[in-house]
């Protein structure tokens, strides 16, 4: 039987559950530089404001995964999708800076609340094999959402400015509904009861990250922070970089998204395990940080329309192929430590989400291109470091042979 047809759906609902939540966030990306004009905030708030969201993630999710175990998916999903609609209806009627970092951080906790259940409930539901498959399934609704929801943006943005917020709120409530009704619970009351009864064990994040430190993949959660790091300083501040300095329209920045995305998703899609079995993790790493930097920085001269999508593309492009790269590179490196290192990998993507936002915003208000001057050297500084890790991994080697 079909994976998606399966208790009664389960796995469809759960592909709508995540597509109209990634699909709620694309909705404001166009509107958010007029938007917050509006209310008179700068480069620092803005950065701030989305930080808030990447940290409460980070904080809560650990939290949410475990209550999960112990309490069920559904429940998880549901209260997620109701909170991640407040925060889009709050947003929507704020007139105030602090209701704004209210939203978000109410936006934080519902994905805090989601995410995890999801990727669980998609674990409880598959057999080892359809696993991949499923999880596949689930990202590829989170691309598709976040792809189409900047243009629907765009569009909702002619009614009005504050129209796309309400849109991503009402859509919320459908599949906050949707899953109250129709989805099952995956984790019978028996596993729930006995979760509940573990002892409960204290986890230090910052041990986890020393041990990191000193391990053998380290190199390559560094590059998943940098790649975070580099996309987050770039995306945050798009918005307001090319409303300032050439003035585009919420439609101009959901065009130029859009279409990024939709052929970065393409290339993911259709040649990227070619390349990889072709040219190796390595190399397709070390070629993405280098087009990755050199476009961030390349954007700052690229004045007409025409040549600023076509960066901001291939820059997608990049970091789109880079991270599964990273990540396939990752597994590999991990042995027995699968579970540590994805986790770990899931970390370091939030540090750098909190992270990027909040470098970005400050050097916007000190200069309008100090944002992606220093997203691109941190790109470049970073394959740097893995080039010579790599020499120094190599000369290590050829002494053990010698040996």
């Amino acid at each position: 039987m079909s994976i998606l047809t399966r208790n009664r759906g389960a796995m469809l609902l759960l592909m709508l559950n995540i597509f109209l939540a990634f699909m709620g966030i694309g909705l404001v990306v166009p509107v958010l530089p007029k938007f917050i004009s509006e209310l008179g905030m700068n480069g620092s708030s803005m950065g701030l404001m989305v930080a808030a969201f990447a940290l409460t993630q980070l904080l809560l999710s650990p939290l949410s995964g475990k209550l999960s175990d112990r309490y069920g998916r559904k429940k998880l999903i549901v209260f997620g999708m109701i909170i991640f609609m407040l925060s889009e209806l709050v947003f929507g009627l704020a007139s105030s800076v602090p209701t704004l970092f209210v939203a978000r951080i109410l936006g934080g906790v519902g994905a805090a609340l989601l995410t995890p259940s999801i990727m669980a409930y998609v674990a409880d539901v598959t057999s080892f094999e359809e696993r991949g498959k499923g999880m596949g399934m689930i990202n590829a609704a989170i691309n598709t959402g976040f792809i189409i929801g900047p243009g629907i943006g765009g569009l909702l943005a002619a009614y009005g400015i504050r129209i796309p917020f309400f849109a991503a709120a009402g859509a919320a409530a459908i599949a906050a509904i949707l899953s109250l009704l129709v989805l099952p619970e995956s984790l019978s009351k028996e596993k729930q009861q006995y979760n509940r009864e573990l002892p409960r064990q204290k986890e230090n994040l910052l041990q986890q990250f020393a041990k990191s430190y000193q391990s053998p993949y380290f190199m390559g959660l560094l590059i998943v922070f940098v790649v975070a790091f580099g996309l987050a300083n770039f995306e945050t501040v798009f918005g307001l970089f090319v409303d300032h300095k050439y003035g585009f329209t919420p439609m101009d920045i959901a065009i130029i998204i859009t279409t990024g995305s939709i052929l970065g998703a393409v290339v993911q899609a259709t040649i990227f395990g070619w390349i990889i079995n072709r040219f190796g993790e390595k190399k397709v790493i070390h070629l993405c940080l280098a087009i990755g930097g050199l476009f961030i920085f390349l954007t700052l001269f690229a004045e007409q329309y025409v040549m600023i999508m076509l960066t901001t593309f291939i820059i997608f492009l990049a970091m789109d192929i880079l991270r599964p790269a990273v990540s396939t590179s990752l597994s590999r490196q991990a042995g027995d430590e699968q579970g540590f290192v994805a986790g770990m990998n899931s970390s370091y993507t939030s540090l750098g989400n909190v992270i990027g936002p909040l470098i970005a915003g400050l050097l916007f208000d000190v200069h309008i291109n100090l944002p992606y001057m220093v997203a691109a050297i941190a790109l470049l500084a970073c394959l740097v470091l893995s080039l010579r890790s790599k020499q120094a991994g190599e000369q290590n080697s050829m002494a053990r042979t010698l040996e």
